[in-house]
């Protein structure tokens, strides 16, 4: 069966965004293991804010580099979506499950806050892998929020680099 995987830069302090939005603390003078991690999966989940911030003509760099992946955008909110896209309503755990069990490779479950924390509380996310960046924001948008219970991790693997930079990869029980 397919898993579903959050992946994402986490700043030291626990945030994903700086608190005006900004991204800009990430590094990207190196791969850090997302190139593996690419070669797992075939497809992106993304919440509703996650889609439209990518499809913004500003961020094209970003949409780009995620062509080649299906792309499944949950929203009951969007009535359409681009070529190419899957617009998923309704039901989160029987649609999740029903891609889960069809053929191909892992899905990355890339963005939103909120779809994350309903993929969380559904138990639907298999394995956390987390680029933790050495800097505190102070404030932003928390990786986690609205955690409905506690959940248990098992750590599989770890990778230190030279910035400080701390790949976690973790299994949900």
């Amino acid at each position: 069966m397919r898993k579903v995987i959050l992946g994402l830069a986490v700043s030291l302090d626990g945030y994903i965004e700086g608190p005006n939005g900004e991204y800009d603390w990430c590094f990207t003078d190196q791969d850090y293991g997302l190139n593996a991690f690419l070669k797992r999966i075939d497809a992106i989940f993304i919440g509703r804010k996650s889609y439209e911030l990518m499809n913004n003509p500003a961020e094209e760099a970003s949409n780009y580099q995620f062509s080649e992946y299906k792309k499944y955008v949950f929203s009951n909110t969007l009535t359409e979506v681009g070529e190419d896209v899957a617009l998923i309503r309704g039901d989160l755990k029987e649609q999740v499950n029903a891609l889960k069990s069809q053929p191909g490779k892992d899905f990355w479950l890339f963005g939103g806050a909120d779809l994350t924390s309903s993929f969380m509380n559904a138990g639907l996310v298999d394995e956390l892998f987390l680029a933790v960046h050495p800097i505190l924001l102070g404030a932003g948008k928390p990786l986690f929020i609205n955690l409905k219970d506690r959940i248990k991790l098992t750590l599989t693997d770890s990778k230190t680099y030279s910035t400080g930079l701390v790949s976690l990869y973790y299994e949900l029980k």
